[in-house]
């Protein structure tokens, strides 16, 4: 591999499940009981999608949450992991909290840990497709190559436009799969909504020129 494909693979793109494009709506009560409506996808084409979970819960345990997603943005991973995993026991209802959970838990390098969080998470809301995305950057870090292309085509099944998930798939294709063809499809399709990506021009440049297409 070399210096260009070794910082591709560096750039493998992830969305924090609940920072960017995921809403929790919870409602703090004084009963340790806990009910929830099945997570909403709203897809807005041009802007992205929406995952909204609504839910109430003990209002202790959204202090928790929040204080734990502060910390996972400080850095200070041990502390976030310590609250997001007593968030998912009281609230085990809820899928955010759990992609949070994963994504951490990846993010500290346990990546045993980060999978079955993920999987966990996919069973109450199989469509979400951060989940799909992260599970697949898990997959191919641990040379699952097949199940990170089902993951990263799960997630974009769901949102089409998810850019990050689609340029993961990219690369995939590109540097572990040899399937030049769906590399260039997925670079195509990721450059049509983030066409800035300079990077990324030179990648799908590069491929085209492998496969002997005439610019």
């Amino acid at each position: 591999m070399n210096a260009s494909q070794c910082h591709r693979n560096a750039l493998i793109a992830r969305y924090s499940a609940i920072l960017l494009v995921s809403t929790v709506v919870i409602s703090g009560c004084a009963t340790t009981q806990s009910s929830s409506a099945p997570a909403r996808i709203e897809i807005q084409q041009e802007i992205g999608f929406t995952i909204t979970e609504e839910t109430r819960i003990n209002g202790d345990v959204r202090l928790d949450y929040d204080e734990a997603l502060t910390y996972l943005n400080q850095g200070q991973l041990e502390q976030g992991v310590t609250l997001l995993e007593a968030v998912v026991e009281a609230a085990p209802q809820l899928s955010a909290p759990r992609i949070d959970l994963g994504i951490a838990y990846h993010r500290n390098g346990d990546l045993e840990a980060a999978e079955r969080t993920l999987l966990q998470a996919l069973e109450s809301n199989p469509n979400h497709p951060i989940a799909h995305n992260e599970l697949g950057i898990v997959y191919r870090e641990t040379g699952r190559f097949a199940a990170a292309r089902q993951s990263y085509q799960a997630a974009l099944a769901t949102y089409p436009g998810y850019h990050f998930a689609r340029r993961n798939l990219a690369i995939l294709c590109d540097l572990y799969l040899a399937d030049l063809d769906c590399a260039l499809q997925n670079y195509e399709a990721y450059m049509a909504t983030v066409p800035s990506d300079k990077e990324a021009t030179m990648w799908m440049a590069d491929i085209r020129q492998r496969m002997g297409l005439s610019e």
